[in-house]
């Protein structure tokens, strides 16, 4: 039954195209880095419009990256259109300064920069009475 679906449907990879990296377990290509100073997150996403395309937000500790594409080429009395909408969450550490996160996009790499704060104290000294 398996050699019988090219033949009966023909070839769709052609259908399944994007331009968005896809890879075994990530929809968007990510590396991170930790320093006692800051969170360094880098996202692999070639092709887009930072102005248009992408979208960062922070809340409750967790960076939401949100991409999406829409693009319609127009040669020669036919059209051909792709759209795509990626989206990857990552929890930040707990001393991230959410207020001074900054971000550039350069060569189709996003690059997020989250300063950290100094460590607060986790725990606290609880007296006991008799």
């Amino acid at each position: 039954m398996t050699s019988l679906m090219p033949r009966l449907f023909g070839d769709l990879s052609g259908w399944f195209d994007t331009d968005f990296p896809i890879r075994a377990g990530h929809l968007i290509p990510v590396e991170d880095t930790l320093s006692d100073k800051e969170y360094v997150l880098r996202a692999e996403l070639p092709g887009l419009k930072p102005d248009k395309d992408l979208k960062l937000t922070v809340e409750n500790g967790i960076l939401t990256v949100h991409a999406e594409r829409e693009e319609q080429e127009h040669v020669r009395g036919r059209s051909e259109f792709r759209y795509g909408l990626l989206q990857r969450a990552i929890r930040l550490p707990a001393s991230a300064d959410a207020e001074h996160i900054t971000a550039r996009y350069r060569n189709g790499i996003l690059e997020v920069t989250v300063p950290l704060t100094a460590p607060q104290p986790t725990g606290r000294q609880i007296t006991i009475t008799e």
